[in-house]
């Protein structure tokens, strides 16, 4: 029996919930519409290239060309920010068309992956060794503070904000993921012990909508799972099977919109699409060569600034408005 309409207007407002809470604890955009899949391609004068999230299908070259792009985000205004690791700078684009609006928002060494904390501030990796994790003003590109974590970031790369607000680095060489408080920088502790389930090379980590960490292990071509809590082995998600057997050296992983997981196989020059619940190789979503793909370094979906969490104060406001909705709704069922 169909509900009143009523009834449709409180589930319209409960899943704008979920979707606003998603978006809070940082999780993939699944409830948006429209989105894309933007990669850093590390080939030729490298660049970043646009797909169609559904389909695969090569849409565009995003930007400008930038030698080594090795980290990608939205920001909170719905810019686009990437790195450049070779010239050590970060970038801002417009969020929708790609042009550049400052070619040095940010000055970091060995800029490499990057993530919006939930105060707004940007975290960038710098990829050496030792590494470190720079924290800047997200809206000034100002350097607040540098963490070297003790000097034991090799070569880090991978970063990711986690649901409980904090940020978690893949370690690189240091075969291991830390984690870093998501307001200040400040180094927590490790979070998924060296070698952990075998894990050798940690490149890029995401949490997904079970809340568990995946993290891709370049050096033995396999996604590994741990627990999102704790950082316990789980164990292997997805590794080089069926559609995916040339899975070679994955650089970076996303969950996409349709709850999968997206992973770049920087040695084949492909991007694989796993079962998002059973790691199981659901296609070559893009193969090597569309689009000039041949490194792919980052993934990341989104749709200018409709990818970008609001403020702080404009979600409060307009969460306020959709539980009142729904009660408003629901009471009126009864």
């Amino acid at each position: 029996m169909a509900l009143p309409r009523t009834g449709k207007v409180y589930q319209r407002a409960m899943m704008a919930l979920v979707c606003l809470a998603i978006g809070i604890w940082g999780f993939p955009a699944s409830c948006l519409a429209d989105d894309d899949l933007f990669v850093g391609n590390f080939s030729g004068s490298g660049d970043i290239l646009e797909y169609n999230a559904t389909s695969g299908a090569f849409i565009g070259t995003f930007g400008p060309a930038i030698s080594f792009p090795l980290g990608g985000a939205f920001g909170p205004d719905g810019n686009f920010y990437a790195t450049n690791s070779n010239t050590d700078t970060v970038l801002r684009l417009n969020g929708t068309t790609g042009s550049v609006i400052n070619s040095t928002f940010a000055s970091v060494g060995d800029a490499a992956g990057l993530a919006f904390g939930p105060t707004g501030n940007l975290f960038v990796v710098s990829s050496s060794d030792p590494g470190a994790l720079t924290v800047l003003n997200g809206t000034t590109g100002a350097v607040i503070t540098s963490v070297d974590a003790g000097g034991i970031l090799m070569d880090p790369e991978g970063i990711t904000l986690g649901p409980d607000k904090s940020i978690y680095v893949a370690g690189g060489d240091g075969d291991d993921v830390l984690k870093f408080n998501g307001t200040t920088g400040a180094f927590l502790g490790t979070f998924v012990a060296t070698d952990s389930g075998g894990l050798k090379s940690a490149r890029g980590v995401a949490f997904g909508p079970d809340g568990n960490l995946f993290v891709a292990s370049f050096g033995t071509n396999q996604i590994l799972e741990y627990n999102g809590t704790t950082g316990a082995f789980i164990g292997v998600f997805a590794s080089a099977t069926g559609a995916c057997s040339a899975l070679a050296f994955p650089r970076d992983l996303t969950f996409g919109p349709n709850g999968n997981l997206f992973v770049g196989s920087f040695g084949s020059g492909d991007i694989f699409e796993f079962n998002g619940s059973t790691g199981a190789c659901m296609s070559d979503f893009v193969p090597s060569g569309t689009g000039g793909l041949a490194g792919p370094t980052f993934l990341l979906f989104g749709k200018g600034g409709g990818a970008s969490v609001p403020e702080p104060g404009t979600l409060s406001l307009l969460v306020l408005a959709l539980v009142g909705m729904a009660v408003r709704s629901r009471r009126k069922l009864h």
